[in-house]
């Protein structure tokens, strides 16, 4: 049996029956196309780019680690860490800076 891979931003497994997605660290815009990328759940990944715009990821926060440490993602973090695996809902979207 293999396990199942573990988001590196909620640090929960990703059952296969989970939305998911792949986020690029740099971002595609930003000159990430063809670098690194990490399996996320997908709410994860709406929640990183409901919050932060391109400039910010690839400048600033383009590690998980960094994704982490974030006080704006603290919330967040919280609040899914008590969720089960495969839970998914929409982001409230709209908070991001323009």
């Amino acid at each position: 049996m293999v396990d199942d891979p573990i988001c590196p931003l909620c640090l929960r497994p990703i059952p296969p029956e989970a939305k998911s997605s792949l986020h690029h660290l740099v971002p595609k815009l930003k000159g990430g196309k063809g670098g690194p990328v990490v399996l996320l759940h997908q709410i994860c990944h709406n929640e990183i780019h409901a919050r932060f715009t391109e400039a910010e990821l690839a400048r600033e926060l383009n590690t998980p680690e960094a994704l982490r440490a974030h006080p704006e993602l603290s919330g967040f973090l919280a609040w899914v860490a008590k969720r089960p695996p495969a839970f998914h809902k929409r982001s409230a979207g709209g908070r991001r800076k323009r």
